[in-house]
């Protein structure tokens, strides 16, 4: 086991965005500044309030233990409490701006939902933010008091936000994206849910929910964790600390998507590697289906739902099955049932619905369309990523042919984390979505997500668990970017895989938390 914690050293503090330095850090904080003081227009959003929210202007509301002054049109919805074993649960929906540079123009619904232990509701405990991994996957659905949760719970409030266009959150889903009448149009609207409206979404939430609008501990996981780090870039007086786990992004300004790629790929192929060296018969079944599938009518046979699978798309199985603790053992034993069994002599031999629907339900990018579409945009700035995997991709060919490597009898490599754009052709819910996504690809405009001069400069208290063997999340580039963040202090270990805060119980949580208050060794 790798175990490693060090520090930084501090170089000042970053108090206003503005201060931060370049043009998008001062936008974002004039953006927030429009939001909280400025009078909200309902535009094409729900209007929300319940009870507990309603007055006329210049009435209080209680929000949790706070006042809140109701100057402002009412944008916040609060359920009553609720359990599950061990937990208290109330839910929050807030009526936030689609575009956060235009506060009068459409709004969407953003959900949140605290969490305590059962009996410390009306306790004053300090909040903690939980952002979920994506892009454009929702919050964890709390069942008990378990695991890191429960550890978070010991010591605060714990909210769980559905990051824009998830879950609950006005939730973009291949049936309500159809209600787009252009693909400009759809990427106009989707260009909005990025890490940087998320962030702006986490204050505007913020301050409405936690009493006195004091700010609150960040734990970001994965992709949360890049947001986080967006976060520490635009608005750190927001944050009281940030624990990242497996969620240090590339942040570099000459760091492109083609170089996250190039470098996820290498990990890729040393996750290959190890899962052919565990199940050295599984190179036999697997080149079998790969030859079924490039033989049959249309280079593949028909999924349950639409669609069709095809050799590349068998090898999208790696995003899942090669980057988490017990992905190896899984997609083993998915394909010990590949085949239906021949119950009547000289019946062709066939894949079965079990292995085509288990597939399916391992590649999600139906049911988290904003996935498909946005992931590679999370590490364009300025610039676009012109199917950036896809690219690199076809640069290694030698190495993920598919068809050549099965007909060769050498092990078939998957994927890891990527989309590539005949997704779109093959994924039958995705096929409408097509020309958005390559509009998307060649967008060069997006603003920047991070401010490194602010990072060079951050006092928030922030500890890291970077993992060693990380797929999705790579060593090397998490590191460049660790040396820009002042003060972090890191934990590398291959202890975990990228899935160590839900595989670890509380442990991961606890190290960090030590980390902060002194409690772990810096060497």
């Amino acid at each position: 086991m790798i175990v490693l914690s060090a520090a930084l050293p501090a170089r000042g503090r970053v108090l206003l965005a503005a201060a931060a330095g370049g043009s998008f850090g001062r936008r974002l904080l004039l953006r927030s500044l429009l939001i909280l003081r400025s009078a909200e227009g309902g535009g094409g959003g729900r209007g929300i309030c319940s009870a507990q929210c309603r007055g006329g202007e210049g009435a209080t509301a209680t929000v949790g233990s706070s006042k809140m002054s109701q100057k402002e049109p009412q944008v916040h919805e609060i359920g009553d409490w609720y359990s599950v074993p061990d937990l208290s649960l109330r839910d929050h929906r807030f009526a936030v701006p689609l575009d956060y540079s235009s506060p009068d123009g459409p709004r969407i619904s953003v959900f949140a939902r605290e969490v305590v232990l059962a009996g410390k509701e009306a306790q004053h405990l300090p909040y903690l933010l939980y952002l979920q991994g994506g892009p454009g996957f929702e919050s964890p659905r709390p069942t008990e008091a378990s695991g890191w949760l429960k550890k978070a719970c010991d010591e605060h409030r714990v909210v769980f936000l559905d990051q824009r266009g998830t879950g609950l959150s006005t939730p973009l889903t291949v049936s309500s994206l159809m209600q787009f009448t252009s693909a400009k149009k759809l990427v106009d609207y989707v260009k909005h849910f990025r890490a940087d409206s998320i962030v702006n979404d986490a204050e505007f939430i913020r301050v409405r929910l936690v009493p006195d609008a004091e700010p609150w501990t960040v734990l970001g996981q994965s992709y949360g964790g890049f947001c986080a780090v967006t976060y520490l870039s635009f608005a750190p007086q927001g944050l009281r600390c940030v624990l990242l786990t497996g969620g240090l992004p590339p942040i570099g300004k000459d760091c492109t998507a083609d170089d996250v790629y190039r470098a996820c790929f290498d990990q890729v192929v040393q996750q290959n590697e190890k899962y052919y060296k565990r199940f050295p018969e599984d190179v036999s079944v697997i080149n079998e289906l790969v030859i079924y599938l490039s033989e049959a009518e249309g280079g593949g046979v028909p999924l349950p739902s639409g669609g069709i699978l095809t050799p590349r798309g068998l090898q999208n199985l790696g995003l899942v099955g090669l980057g988490s603790s017990t992905g190896f053992e899984r997609l083993h034993y998915m394909f010990e049932r590949a085949w239906d069994p021949i119950l009547v002599p000289g019946a062709p031999k066939r894949i079965s619905y079990y292995f085509l629907k288990s597939f399916e339900s391992w590649i999600s990018f139906d049911t988290n369309p904003l996935y498909a579409l946005l992931h590679e945009s999370i590490y364009c700035q300025g610039a676009s990523s012109k199917w950036s995997a896809h690219k690199i991709r076809n640069s290694l060919d030698n190495v993920f042919d598919a068809v050549r490597a099965a007909r060769e009898s050498r092990p078939v490599f998957f994927t890891g984390e990527m989309v590539f754009p005949w997704v779109f052709d093959e994924m039958g819910a995705l096929t409408h979505l097509k020309e958005a996504a390559n509009l998307l690809s060649e967008k060069e405009d997006w603003p920047s997500l991070y401010d490194i001069d602010a990072l060079n400069k951050n006092e928030v208290p922030v500890a890291a668990a970077v993992y060693y063997e990380d797929m999705y999340v790579n060593f090397k580039l998490s590191m460049e970017t660790a040396s820009q963040i002042a003060g972090i202090r890191l934990w590398i270990t291959n202890e975990f895989m990228h899935s160590g805060l839900r595989d670890g119980g509380g442990q991961v949580l606890d190290h960090l938390l030590g980390m902060l208050k002194g409690g772990r060794p810096l060497f």
